[in-house]
């Protein structure tokens, strides 16, 4: 084939254009690899997520379950930073407001806001200037005016310069008096007894467990009333379902197979609960990043190993967050980008964790799944794609094989996708209409079809910003739980 490939068009020298194709064959089988890894760890989270689904300890909403839990929480302060939230941030609050859990309070940081966010928070719930004392035990960007009002005690809003979602966060904390603080997005809505759920490991393992996190769903297609997700729905966008997809994936079955195995990596933003002492120690979010809900749990796993205790970081698959996801490729693509971003950041900026026994899982199989997966990953798929065909029309690779491996490749993404549906399904029983099962078990096949691809180019593009050094979150084009939508920049 080489001396074929030389004599015919390419005019190359035989030895150069055979070391070429060795190297692409070496690269291709390293791209085999890593796909045979990654697909063996699918499976392994598959089988160790329902062995978890399994045998989870289900807490009732029943009153008597309630009263009986009320001596037992610990106090939890929700911390919801919010920039250009105007259009959902009112019955974001509603539903915070409104959870069953004996003892919290809500803080929203406005942060620096450029449309109505802080004025439809002062116009729903009445408020007024206060004046209140709070440490400095975090950095973060000024407090220009703190607002309540005494018939909501459990409301606090701030008002503060932007300084980015991370900073928001930590005058947050700074502001709380409790000791669990829960990171909420502000366009989320918890479920009624979602911090009564997700407390649950607090209380179980009270001297090792310092953060904890739930499931988020997504809310486009569903009725949404006074700030409460009363019927779960799909949307009309299959841009959306394939997201329902990913994240059944994503929270289902990978983030509590990691929790199993003592090394998840990541709490989403959406919905994490958090020892307030421990992560003022750790020194709070970090800024300069846009992947801070990765960063600190890497953070406080290093400060853990570090100072070499005992400690827990769990996932608990009931409490539910329903958040809004994009519907416009646009909008997607920079939030992708993003994520990929703020990964690549968390990576490299805690890379001394890679491989060292004294961080345990988390340092061990944990950041390396982070390096195939996130790090190398999308660089590797891309060679994938232009490599597998290349050889496949210069005749290196043989039809069969090549067919073969399409196949192999799409038919184990639908069984993930199918999998974490079966999950949903046995343990969970969200989606009650069983059209809506079918509707999704399309989109998990559809998916695989040009939906992960334009993905893999995010991810690249998402390489080149860490590259560049871009800061900033973009713009966020929302709907918020109505019919308007909004713009969200700058966090």
């Amino acid at each position: 084939m080489v001396t074929e490939l030389v004599g015919g068009e390419t005019g190359l020298p035989e030895g150069i254009l055979g070391t070429v194709l060795l190297a692409g064959m070496w690269a291709s089988i390293l791209i085999l690899a890593s796909g045979v890894a990654q697909n063996l760890i699918y499976t392994f989270q598959l089988a160790s997520a329902y062995r978890a689904l399994r045998r989870r300890r289900v807490v009732s909403g029943t009153p008597s379950v309630w009263w009986s839990f009320a001596e037992k929480t610990v106090p939890i302060s929700i911390l919801i930073p919010a920039y250009n939230e105007g259009t959902g941030i009112v019955d974001s609050v509603r539903s915070m407001l409104a959870l069953h859990y004996p003892n919290f309070d809500v803080i929203v940081v406005n942060d620096g806001s450029s449309d109505n966010t802080l004025g439809a928070l002062i116009d729903a719930f009445h408020l007024e200037p206060v004046e209140r004392a709070y440490p400095e035990a975090v950095p973060h960007a000024p407090i220009r005016t703190l607002y309540a009002n005494p018939q909501y005690p459990r409301l606090l809003v701030a008002d503060k310069a932007n300084g980015g979602k991370a900073d928001a966060l930590n005058a947050g904390i700074n502001l709380s008096r409790m000791p669990l603080f829960c990171s909420v997005d502000a366009d989320s809505l918890l479920e009624n007894d979602a911090l009564l759920r997700a407390v649950q490991p607090f209380m179980d393992d009270p001297d090792r467990v310092v953060a904890v996190g739930g499931t988020i769903r997504v809310v486009n297609g569903c009725g949404v009333r006074l700030g409460r997700v009363f019927k779960v729905g799909l949307p009309r966008s299959w841009l959306a379902r394939f997201q329902i997809n990913e994240y059944l994936r994503s929270f289902l079955v990978s983030r509590l197979a990691w929790s199993e195995w003592g090394a998840v990596m990541l709490i989403a933003g959406a919905f994490g609960i958090f020892r307030r002492n421990v992560a003022i120690e750790a020194g709070g979010y970090s800024h300069g990043t846009v992947g801070e809900d990765m960063e600190i749990i890497v953070k406080l796993r290093r400060l853990q190993g570090d100072q070499n205790r005992d400690y827990a970081i769990r996932f608990v698959p009931d409490p539910v967050s329903w958040t809004e996801v994009p519907e416009r490729l646009s909008t997607l693509a920079r939030q992708r980008r993003r994520w990929q971003r703020g990964g690549l950041e968390t990576f490299f900026k805690h890379r001394a964790m890679v491989l060292r026994s004294r961080y345990g899982l988390s340092g061990t199989l944990g950041y390396a799944n982070i390096l195939i997966s996130d790090v190398v990953g999308p660089l590797l798929e891309l060679l994938g794609y232009l490599l597998i065909p290349l050889f496949f029309f210069t005749g290196v690779l043989q039809l069969d094989f090549f067919l073969a491996y399409l196949g192999t490749v799409f038919a184990y993404g639908v069984f993930l996708s199918v999998g974490a549906l079966v999950l949903e399904e046995i343990e969970l029983h969200r989606y009650p209409e069983p059209g809506d099962l079918a509707r999704l078990t399309a989109s998990a096949v559809l998916e695989n079809f040009g939906y992960r691809q334009i993905n893999n180019v995010w991810r690249m593009l998402g390489w080149w910003d860490f590259l560049r050094r871009k800061q900033g979150w973009g713009e966020m084009l929302r709907q918020g739980f109505g019919s308007t939508s909004q713009t969200n920049r700058g966090h």
